[in-house]
């Protein structure tokens, strides 16, 4: 459900529940504000959008025209192997795609990664669902705490956003939680949630060397940013019912695959 313009105008100037915090004094990738773009006249900083998508023909266009131009530069669709026509509306919602062969979740993220890394890599990086459960016109909010200098990773957190009733389902609610529990037993940093629409300083995710292709991409990069110093925040996102049928928790079997997923790259990285 769409919120008034004053509403959201309100969210964009004050940027409500945003909760910076560091797992060190500063963070180790702390120093300055984002990215090449406000380098030394303190230009505008180039923010570049990837979205991973697996046959969303239905809601991409959807969530290529909410994506808020200026100021988003460039927007990426990674193709996961889409058997649909989603790499035909991307290209006309303006989008550059980039096939992503290998499937997974985190093998399509990496795909837009490495597109823009080889292209011209921007100063803030955002990802987003294709399949309509976020809200694009959210953006400015999610990427303020890293333009005042205040984040290197942003989370839009569900959890503290408003949510269409049952949008969320009781599967993934509890695989957050119990991830997020997780998470601050073994590191420390207390997260509400792992969602897909989350904004980094390019640089800051540079440096966590992002590897995993699947189900653990979200937690895998909350774990290393909390165990390399980055400073970490959350800003309330809305959410709502996707466009289609998750391929994740659409299933039994996804969300049991997925579930372990995450719970083992959470264990993983604790001697790692």
């Amino acid at each position: 459900m769409s919120k008034g313009k004053d509403d959201k105008d309100s969210r964009d100037n004050n940027f409500p529940g945003f909760s910076p915090s560091s797992p060190g004094e500063g963070g180790r990738e702390g120093a300055g504000e984002a990215g090449r773009g406000g380098e030394g006249g303190g230009g505008t900083p180039n923010i570049d959008v990837v979205i991973p998508a697996l046959n969303e023909e239905a809601s991409l266009p959807l969530v290529l025209a909410e994506l808020p131009r200026p100021p988003v530069r460039r927007i990426v669709v990674a193709d996961n192997g889409s058997t649909d026509g989603t790499a035909r509306v991307a290209r006309e919602g303006g989008a550059e795609v980039v096939a992503a062969s290998r499937r997974g979740y985190g093998s399509a993220c990496l795909a837009g990664l490495d597109h823009l890394r080889r292209t011209g890599p921007p100063d803030v990086v955002v990802f987003v669902d294709a399949d309509y459960s976020d809200h694009p016109d959210e953006l400015p909010a999610l990427i303020a705490p890293i333009l005042i200098g205040g984040a290197d990773l942003v989370i839009g957190s569900r959890i503290l956003g408003q949510r269409e009733r049952g949008a969320l389902l009781p599967q993934a609610r509890a695989g957050n939680l119990v991830a997020c529990r997780l998470i601050r037993l073994f590191y420390g940093h207390r997260f509400t949630d792992l969602g897909p629409f989350r904004a980094a300083r390019w640089e800051a995710l540079e440096s966590l060397g992002m590897s995993d292709p699947d189900f653990g991409w979200t937690a895998e990069m909350q774990v290393k940013a909390v165990r390399r110093g980055l400073r970490c925040a959350e800003v309330p996102v809305s959410y709502r019912h996707r466009v289609g049928v998750s391929k994740i928790t659409g299933t039994v079997s996804g969300t049991l695959r997925a579930g372990y997923k995450i719970l083992w790259t959470v264990a993983r990285h604790i001697r790692g």
